[in-house]
């Protein structure tokens, strides 16, 4: 089930209580996004065993802001990134946001 996050005070408490999962970055008026977000949906469902995290661009900039800082990784959305021990170990944008390869990106990194 996907889980929608706003606040920085979210994702500091997401990295302290929660090893691995992935957060996906994405805009509410973009096709591609949308297309992406539709992508993660399907991971998600098949998926339980690995919590999955949004937030809307629109709705939390400085949020995603402080994400693309953090683990440097220029700012993109849609973008995914699998989160392990506070560390950023993968991340796609745009079309290469596929349920596929968030299973790739889950059988090679967890």
């Amino acid at each position: 089930m996907l889980k929608k996050i706003d606040t920085l005070e979210q994702f500091e408490d997401l990295l302290k209580q929660t090893d691995k999962f992935f957060l996906l970055k994405h805009s509410l008026t973009c096709p591609i996004s949308h297309a992406a977000y539709q992508e993660y949906e399907k991971y998600a469902g098949e998926n339980q065993g690995v919590p999955t995290y949004y937030l809307a661009v629109q709705d939390a900039r400085p949020l995603s802001n402080e994400i693309a800082e953090k683990f440097e990784i220029k700012h993109e959305s849609p973008q995914a990134l699998l989160i392990n021990k506070g560390e950023a170990i993968w991340n796609a944008s745009h079309w290469k946001i596929t349920k596929r390869s968030l299973t790739n990106a889950t059988s090679e990194n967890l």
